[in-house]
C-alpha cells in the first residue's frame, strides 16, 4: 500500500491544479445535490422489533387519534384564581375549536371532559389542552406549527391578567442543533497550535483547508441522504466535529513528516511522495480503524444510530481521501516555502535548481545507508526534543510507580461512570427559558412529573361484547400497579376493535423508575391476558425511548468486545507483538472508563454543570457511550501507531553491540518517543480543542458526546499513550516485541510506517545493468511455513528484456521460484525487480504484466500457454515444459514462436520482445523445446534440492499445501 501512496503523493504534487479543481468540482456538485434532494433532518426515533414499536404500528392502523405526534398547551391561572372559572373555560373552548380546524390535527382534548382524567390539576390552578396529530412530528407542516403558536398566543391574550398559556409537548421537545461561534473557537485554537508546530502561516493553513473542504463535502452528502433516508438532526454536527478533528490531524501527520524531510535538505517533490507513502500509510490505517468502529454502531440494531455511524464514517473516509490527495497538491503549490520560520531556504534561480539536483544526487547516494542511520537519527532527535526526552526519561526510570499512579488516577476518575443513566432527549433538557421547557416544568409542577411522559397499553378487543366495560375494568386493574399515578383514559376506538389505556406514571420520563414501571407493566401482560382475554402491548413515545436506551445498553458489551478484539488483531498485525496490543487495548478501556466517569460527574452529579452550560442535570443521551467508544477507539489506535511504531523501528534497527537486550529496548522506547512526541502532542491538542468547543454552547444531545471525546482524547494521548505505554514497555524490555513464530507467519504483513517506500527509494538504482526484465539478489523463500530449510535460497540472476531463463530442479522448488518471479508469492526475502517493479511491494502490478502457465495436463498445455500470452503480457512464465509429450511440445513451441514474432512486429524498436522463463527437471528436453521455439540464447539456473526433502508432487494440485 505504501508504494501506491508514494506514487499518488508524487502525482498530486506534480498536478496540484487538477487535484484542487477536482475536489472543488465535487463540492459544487454536492451543493447542487443538496438543493435538489435535501428534505431536512428527522429526530423521530424508531426501533424495529420491539414491543413499543409494534404497539405504535398497531395504533397507526386502528387508533390514529393517539398514534401520531402530540403537543399541548398548559394554562396556569393567575394567583388566587381557578381554571374552572368561566373566563378560563370560555377562552380554552374557543382555542380548542380553532386548533381543531388546523390541517393535520387529529384530535384536541377538552381538559374539562369528565371522561378524561388529568385534564385539570388537583388544585384547579392549571389545565392542559392536548393536541394529537395524524402522523409523526416530521410530517406536521410548518403552517400547522405556526397556527398552534398563534392559537397559544391568542389564548394567552384572552385569559385574565396574570395567567399563562404555554405551548409545548412532544412536537417541540427537541431542538434543532446548529453551529455557533464557540465551535469556531476550536478551529482557531487548532490554527494556533498548527502555527506553533510548523512555524509557518502557510503550512498551518493546509490542514485547516483540507479539513474544511472535507467537512463541507461530507455535510453536503449527509443532507443529500435526507432525501432518501431518515437522518437525525445530530448527525450533521457529529460529522462536522469528527471531520474537522480527523481531517486536521491526518493532514498534520503528512505535512509534519514532509516539513522535517524538507528541512533536512530533501527535494520537495520526493519529500511529499515519501511523506504520503509513510505517514499516509499510518493515516489510512487510523482511518480504517475509525471507519470500522463507526460502522460497528450497527451492532445496536437501531436504524437511526446505524445511519449516524455510516454518515460519520463517510466524513472520516472523505477526510482520509482529502488528506492523501489535496494535502500533497497544496504542498506542490508551496514548494520549498514549507520549512517555516528560523530555517534557511535555498535561493531561487539557477543556483537553486543546481542545489536541488545536487540534493537529489546526495539523497540517492545516502539512501543505501538510511536504514542503518535511523536509530542514531532518532537518538539525535531525542537530544533536541528536551521536554519529551526528560518526560520519557522520568517515566521509564520509574515504570512501576508510573503504571500504578496512572491506573489509580484513571480508575478513580471512572468511579462516577457507575451512575451513568441513559435516555433520549426530552423538553426538560432544552435550554432554560425555552417555551417547550417552560411547559414541561409547569406540567411537572401542577400535574406531576409523569404527566410529561404518559404510557399507553393497547390491544385487540374485537371479541368483546362490552368493550366500554372491558376497558374500564382493565384501566382500574392497571391503576393498582405500583408506580402508576393515574389512568387518564381507558377506552375502545370508534370501531370497538382496539382499546387503549393511557397511564400517567408517578415519575418523569427520564427517571429510571419509569423504566422499571414499563418492565413491570410488561411483566403483568400475561396476568392481564388470563383475567381479561386481551393481549396488551406497552407503547408510547416514553416506552420507545426506554426500549432504545435498553437496547443500546445491551449492545455496549458486544460492541466493546468487537472493538477490543479488533484492536488486538490490528495491532498484532502492525507491531508483530503480543504485549503491545494488550497494552494498547487495556489503555483504551481505561480511557473510555475515565471519559464516561467525567461525563457522569458533569451531567449526573452536576460538577461544573453551570460552567459548561448544562441545561439540566440528569440522564444523558442514550447513544453517547457507544459513539464515544467507537470514535475514541480509532483515535487511540492513531496515537498508538504514531508513537509505538517509531519505538519498534528504533528497536529493530538499533546497534546492539555491547548492550543487553533490555538496554536496547529501553533506548528504543526513549528515542522513539522523543522523535514522535511533538506531532502527537499537536494532534491531541487539536482534537481536544475541536471537541471541547462543542460543549459550552452545543446541542444538548451533542454536549455529552463532545465532552466524552474531549476527555477521552486528552486522557488517552497524555496519560495512556505518552505515560502508561512507555512505562509498561520499559518494564517488559525486549519481551515487549515478542511474538510466536507461528503467529507471525499466520498474520498478514501491513506496512504502516512505509518501509516499502524506503526500500524502493534505497533500491532506486538497482540493478545497475540496463534493460533488465528480471533481476534478483539473494532471493529466498520459506514455503511451506514450517520448513526447516527454505525451498530455495541465495538466488541471484539477471534476465534481459527479451531473454530466456531456464530453471532446473525439483518441481516443488522450481515452481515456487517461478511463482515468486511472477509476483504470485509474497513470502520472499532479498531483492527482486520484475519489469521495473519491486516485488513483493508492487506484486499487483507485476501480476498484471506477467502471464503464468503451469503445465500439468499435456492435452491443455497449448491452450494454457496461449492464454498466458494472450493478455498482452511482456513476461511469460511456463513450468515443467519437459513433461510434455512430443505433440504437446510441438504445439507449445509453435505458440511461443508465434508470440515472439507478433511481439517483435508490434514493437517500434526491436528491444522489447517477450521475455520467457521456463522450468524443467530435464534440461536436455527443455533446451530442445526452446530451440524449436526459436529461443536459442538461454540462461540456465540450476536450483539445489532443499535439505528437508519431500516427495515430488506429480501435479500442481499436489502443491496446495506448499502454497497454502
Amino acid at each position: 500500500m505504501s508504494t501506491y501512496l508514494y506514487s499518488l503523493g508524487r502525482w498530486s504534487f506534480r498536478h496540484p491544479w487538477r487535484v484542487v479543481t477536482a475536489w472543488l468540482l465535487i463540492v459544487v456538485i454536492a451543493g447542487g445535490g443538496v438543493a435538489l434532494f435535501a428534505k431536512g433532518t428527522d429526530n423521530t426515533f424508531t426501533i424495529p422489533g420491539t414491543e413499543s414499536q409494534a404497539g405504535l404500528e398497531m395504533l397507526e392502523r386502528t387508533f390514529p387519534q393517539v398514534s401520531g405526534a402530540s403537543a399541548e398547551i398548559i394554562v396556569v391561572a393567575a394567583d388566587g384564581a381557578s381554571v374552572r372559572e368561566q373566563a378560563y373555560q370560555q377562552a380554552i373552548a374557543t382555542t380548542t375549536a380553532d386548533i381543531a380546524k388546523l390541517d393535520f390535527v387529529e384530535a384536541v382534548t377538552d381538559p374539562y371532559d369528565a371522561r378524561i382524567a388529568g385534564g385539570v390539576a388537583d388544585d384547579d390552578r392549571a389545565a392542559i389542552v392536548r393536541i394529537q396529530f395524524s402522523g409523526e412530528a416530521t410530517a406536521v407542516p410548518q403552517a400547522t406549527e405556526d397556527g398552534l403558536r398563534e392559537a397559544a398566543t391568542a389564548l394567552g391574550s384572552a385569559l385574565p391578567t396574570g395567567s399563562q398559556a404555554v405551548l409545548g409537548g412532544q412536537l417541540f421537545a427537541t431542538e434543532i442543533p446548529g453551529a455557533s461561534l464557540t465551535e469556531a473557537l476550536g478551529v482557531l485554537i487548532a490554527a494556533l497550535v498548527l502555527m506553533v508546530t510548523f512555524r509557518s502561516f502557510l503550512v498551518a493553513g493546509m490542514p485547516l483547508a483540507t479539513a474544511i473542504l472535507g467537512v463541507a463535502l461530507s455535510v453536503g452528502l449527509i443532507f443529500i441522504a435526507t432525501g432518501f433516508a431518515t437522518v437525525s438532526a445530530t448527525t450533521p454536527l457529529l460529522a462536522v466535529m469528527l471531520g474537522l478533528a480527523v481531517g486536521i490531524d491526518y493532514a498534520l501527520f503528512i505535512v509534519s513528516r514532509h516539513q522535517d524531510q524538507t528541512r533536512a535538505g530533501m527535494d520537495p517533490e520526493e519529500s511529499t511522495a515519501r511523506a504520503v507513502g509513510t505517514a499516509g500509510s499510518a493515516v489510512v490505517f487510523a482511518g480504517i480503524t475509525v471507519l470500522i468502529a463507526l460502522i460497528g454502531l450497527g451492532f445496536a440494531g437501531i436504524p437511526f444510530l446505524t445511519t449516524m455511524g455510516i454518515a460519520a464514517s463517510v466524513a472520516v473516509a472523505i477526510a482520509v481521501c482529502v488528506g492523501l490527495t489535496l494535502t500533497p497538491a497544496l504542498l506542490g503549490f508551496a514548494g520549498r516555502r514549507v520549512v517555516g520560520w528560523g530555517h534557511t531556504r535555498p535561493r531561487s534561480s539557477r543556483r537553486r535548481r543546481e542545489m536541488s539536483a545536487q540534493e537529489d544526487a546526495d539523497a540517492l547516494a545516502e539512501a543505501a545507508r538510511e536504514r542503518e542511520a535511523k536509530a542514531a537519527a532518532s537518538a539525535a532527535r531525542a537530544e533536541r526534543n528536551g521536554p519529551a526526552k526528560r518526560w520519557v526519561g522520568l517515566v521509564t526510570r520509574h515504570p512501576v510507580v508510573t503504571t500504578v499512579a496512572v491506573v489509580a488516577i484513571l480508575g478513580t476518575t471512572a468511579i462516577p461512570a457507575a451512575s451513568l443513566a441513559l435516555t433520549l432527549p426530552n423538553a426538560g433538557q432544552l435550554p432554560e427559558g425555552d417555551e417547550a421547557r417552560v411547559a414541561y416544568e409547569l406540567t411537572d409542577e401542577y400535574f406531576g412529573p409523569g404527566a410529561n411522559g404518559p404510557l399507553i397499553m393497547t390491544g385487540t378487543i374485537v371479541t368483546s361484547n362490552d368493550p366500554l366495560t372491558l376497558m374500564t375494568d382493565i384501566g382500574d386493574e392497571i391503576a393498582k400497579i405500583p408506580g402508576v399515578a393515574e389512568v387518564a383514559l381507558a377506552t375502545p376506538n370508534e370501531t370497538a376493535d382496539t382499546g387503549i389505556v393511557q397511564i400517567v406514571p408517578e415519575t418523569a420520563p427520564d427517571d429510571p423508575r419509569t423504566a422499571d414501571l414499563v418492565r413491570e407493566l410488561r411483566a403483568q401482560e400475561n396476568r392481564l391476558f388470563d383475567e381479561f382475554g386481551v393481549r396488551l402491548l406497552v407503547t408510547g413515545y416514553t416506552a420507545v425511548t426506554i426500549d432504545i436506551s435498553d437496547q443500546l445498553g445491551a449492545a455496549l458489551l458486544p460492541f466493546g468486545l468487537f472493538v477490543v478484539g479488533l484492536s488486538l488483531v490490528l495491532l498484532m498485525v502492525v507491531f508483530r507483538s503480543i504485549w503491545v496490543p494488550l497494552t494498547a487495548a487495556g489503555g483504551y478501556l481505561l480511557s473510555v472508563a475515565a471519559s464516561f466517569g467525567v461525563v457522569a460527574a458533569v451531567f449526573e452529579w452536576g460538577w461544573f454543570a453551570d460552567a459548561l452550560h448544562v441545561a439540566k442535570v440528569g440522564p444523558i443521551i442514550s447513544f453517547m457511550p457507544i459513539v464515544v467508544m467507537g470514535v475514541l477507539f480509532g483515535l487511540a489506535m492513531d496515537y498508538q501507531v504514531f508513537l509505538v511504531s517509531r519505538m519498534r523501528e528504533d528497536f529493530v534497527h538499533a546497534d546492539r553491540e555491547g548492550r543487553t537486550p533490555r538496554e536496547v529496548a529501553l533506548g528504543a522506547v526513549r528515542s522513539g518517543f522523543a522523535a514522535s512526541a511533538r506531532v502527537v502532542v499537536a494532534a491531541a491538542v487539536i482534537m481536544f480543542a475541536v471537541f471541547v468547543a462543542f460543549v459550552p454552547e452545543g446541542d444538548s444531545s451533542l454536549k455529552p458526546i463532545a465532552l466524552g471525546l474531549a476527555v477521552g482524547v486528552a486522557v488517552d494521548a497524555f496519560l495512556v499513550r505518552m505515560t502508561l505505554v512507555p512505562a509498561i514497555l520499559a518494564l517488559l524490555g525486549a519481551k515487549a516485541w515478542w511474538m510466536p513464530r507461528w503467529l507471525d507467519r499466520l498474520l498478514p504483513k501491513l506496512d504502516v510506517e512505509g518501509e516499502a517506500v524506503e526500500r524502493e527509494v534505497r533500491l532506486a538504482d538497482w540493478p545497475s545493468e540496463p534493460d533488465m526484465a528480471i533481476a534478483a539478489d539473494d532471493l529466498r523463500t520459506t514455503v511451506p511455513s514450517d520448513a526447516a530449510q527454505p525451498v530455495f535460497r541465495d538466488v541471484t540472476l539477471r534476465v534481459g528484456v527479451g531473454g530466456t531463463l531456464l530453471v532446473t530442479g525439483e518441481t516443488r522448488t522450481t515452481r515456487t521460484l517461478l511463482l515468486a518471479l511472477a509476483g504470485r508469492l509474497s513470502e520472499i526475502e532479498g531483492n527482486l525487480r520484475v519489469d521495473g517493479s519491486l516485488v513483493p511491494e508492487r506484486a499487483g502490478a507485476v501480476r498484471a504484466r506477467v502471464g503464468v502457465a503451469l503445465l500439468d495436463d499435456p492435452s491443455t498445455a497449448e491452450a494454457e500457454v496461449a492464454q498466458a500470452i494472450a493478455r498482452g503480457t511482456r513476461i511469460v512464465v511456463v513450468s515443467d515444459i519437459d513433461r510434455l509429450d512430443d505433440d504437446a511440445r510441438d504445439d507449445v513451441a509453435r505458440v511461443l514462436r508465434r508470440a515472439a514474432l507478433e511481439a517483435h512486429e508490434r514493437s517500434d524498436d526491436a528491444s522489447s520482445p517477450m521475455t520467457l522463463v521456463v522450468s524443467a527437471r530435464d534440461e536436455r528436453r527443455a533446451l530442445a523445446l526452446l530451440a524449436e521455439a526459436q529461443r536459442p540464447d538461454v540462461q540456465s539456473l540450476a536450483l539445489p534440492t532443499p535439505r528437508r526433502h519431500q516427495p515430488e508432487p506429480e501435479t500442481f494440485a499436489d502443491l496446495s499445501e506448499v502454497f497454502a
